[in-house]
This record gives structure tokens, C-alpha cells and sequence, in this order.
């Protein structure tokens, strides 16, 4: 629904602004890496993630795009929240993280306040393959059916598909060169 909202800065905190975009104040949860990057900005283009639940439609606000990118894998995780993903990317950055799941780095995920064993190994099982690297992107040649295959994952689990459904369903699909994010959510939609 947004993809940035820019705007003046009317309130800044370590984890909320608020944003005036021709006189429509935004109230955006935010980062520590996004905050750092605020402090000194009167005015700034937030990349922004939309949650919708039935009690609240709240807004996450991002510096980047990648630190947004990797808000949205991390809450596509079953047990990792909204709240969870900003600690961690309050802790790490996506490059961090990146990197320590590349090498499996457990033990750094842990040191992340409320992430315990399990989750660690959860967000590094679901993660690996799915982030990659700075340093090896580069080298890497781009899978296109990998991407539209996430984008149209996290697209079914803000639906409300349970994720383990929505990943047997989009499994169940053979991609073609043609394949957009957009038919591949309506086949899997249609799979259910």
C-alpha cells in the first residue's frame, strides 16, 4: 500500500517519529540504525512497511530499503514478530545478519535481547539462501523464480496464510519464465 512516505520530521525518538506529509501527521515505529540516521534531518523518505491487524493498522518506518526488506523476512518467520524484528535489526544491522546466517552464527543471534536457541535456529533455517551475503551478492547470479517465490510468500502470510500453508502452496506451483508475483499468489490462492 506505501512504498515511502517523505516528509517533515516533527517528532524523532529512538523508536517512533512522527511525520507531517502535506499536513497528514504519520506516526512510524522505527529502527536504532534509522534513528542514527535521522538525528540530524529535518526532513527524510521513509521505506515503509504497513501491518494491518484487527486492532491496530501501524506503520514501521526504514532508512533503506534493505533494512526493510529484511524487516519483511524476519516477520514472515512464524514466532518472530513485528517487535522482535526491530530488536533485532536495532541490534544488527542487515548486514550482520546476513552474515551470521550465512555462517550459521547461532551464538549471535542469541546475544539479541528475548532471542532464544530455538528462534535462532529458527530465523536461520528460514533465512538461509534467502539473505545472502553483501560480499558474495555480487558473484551471485539472481534466481528471478526465488525472489518472485519470497515476494509472493510474504505477500500470502500478510493475507493471514498461516506460512507453512502458503509455502506448501506456492511448492506445489511449477514456475515459467513468465511467472509474475502477482499469478503466482493467485495460483496459490487457488491451491489452498
Amino acid at each position: 500500500m506505501f512504498a515511502y512516505l517523505q516528509g517533515t520530521l516533527q517528532l524523532k525518538t529512538p523508536s517512533m517519529v512522527h511525520l507531517d506529509v502535506n499536513g497528514v501527521g504519520y506516526e512510524l515505529n522505527i529502527t536504532l540504525p534509522t534513528y542514527t540516521r535521522i538525528q540530524h534531518e529535518s526532513s527524510f523518505r521513509f521505506y515503509i512497511h504497513l501491518q494491518i491487524r484487527e486492532d491496530a493498522w501501524t506503520l514501521y518506518g526504514f532508512a533503506d530499503e534493505a533494512e526493510r526488506d529484511t524487516f519483511r523476512k524476519l516477520i514472515a518467520i512464524n514466532g518472530v514478530g513485528a517487535g522482535t524484528a526491530r530488536i533485532i535489526l536495532s541490534s544488527m544491522t542487515p548486514a550482520e545478519l546476513e552474515q551470521a546466517i550465512f555462517s550459521e552464527d547461532i551464538k549471535a543471534l542469541e546475544k539479541v535481547k528475548g532471542i532464544g536457541s530455538k528462534t535462532a535456529q529458527r530465523i536461520v533455517l528460514e533465512l538461509k539462501g534467502k539473505l545472502v551475503s553483501p560480499k558474495l551478492r555480487t558473484d551471485l547470479p539472481v534466481d528471478k523464480h526465488n525472489t518472485i517465490r519470497e515476494d509472493a510468500l510474504i505477500a500470502l502470510v500478510n493475507l493471514g496464510i498461516g506460512k507453512a500453508v502458503a509455502e506448501a502452496a506456492i511448492k506445489k506451483i511449477v514456475p515459467t519464465d513468465d511467472l509474475s508475483v502477482e499469478d503466482l499468489i493467485k495460483q496459490a490462492l487457488r491451491v489452498l
